[in-house]
């Protein structure tokens, strides 16, 4: 049988086919994948995960956010609105005020195991 897994550039003259097939099998599938990668882009802007962070801890409106961070209202409001966009925080009106909070314990523990890995 023609080993069709050997890569160019790989001096493997033989493969684990049933460690291939099962990787092969267990691959999310490329919409998956595709969508992991835009949640990771949306971790890779400190604003946004200095944001994160601040909400972990309390639910603040955008004023309360932009002192705590030093920013405008507008550059908070903007990174509110990708952070919502990608299900990572949930907003609840009280009147006239919105107040943001992480949009479920997936976040904090995205953050919490970031905040590990990078501290081992």
């Amino acid at each position: 049988m023609e080993d069709r897994y050997n890569v160019e550039c790989c001096d493997l003259i033989h493969t684990h086919e049933e460690v291939v097939e099962r990787l092969r099998g267990a691959m999310p599938g490329e919409d998956t994948l595709y969508d992991l990668t835009e949640l990771f882009r949306i971790f890779a802007d400190s604003t946004r995960v200095r944001i994160l962070y601040v909400l972990e801890v309390s639910e603040m409106c955008v004023c309360d956010l932009a002192v705590v961070l030093g920013m405008t209202q507008s550059a908070i409001s903007h990174q509110l609105r990708a952070l919502k966009n990608a299900r990572l925080v949930k907003a609840r009106r009280d009147g006239k005020t919105v107040f943001y909070s992480l949009a479920d314990q997936h976040v904090k523990t995205i953050l919490d195991q970031g905040l590990e890995h990078i501290s081992e």
